[in-house]
């Protein structure tokens, strides 16, 4: 598990499945940052791992600020299912 900071939107919102970096990944959970103050386009900082991950995150048994954190821009991210169910 580790928190994706994902500059611009891709279109992506909480349950997505994307691949980043070669890896197939779910976003457990997505916060839009720069509404009001913020940079020119929007930064979405997801906290996303693969599904055998997703229990750990339900449950809580992982501290936030321990996790790895990566940015990336949404050009560099592949959207397999915007919200949960694999698009084909």
């Amino acid at each position: 598990m580790q928190h994706l900071i994902i500059r611009g939107d891709p279109g992506i919102r909480r349950d997505a499945v994307i691949e980043y970096d070669g890896e197939e990944l779910v976003c457990f959970g997505i916060n839009v940052q720069g509404g009001w103050h913020g940079p020119d386009e929007p930064q979405l900082w997801c906290t996303v791992g693969t599904e055998d991950e997703r229990e750990a995150y339900d449950k809580r048994e992982y501290v936030p600020h321990w996790l790895d954190v990566d940015s990336a821009d949404a050009a560099e991210i592949e959207v397999l299912s915007e919200k949960g169910k694999l698009t084909v």
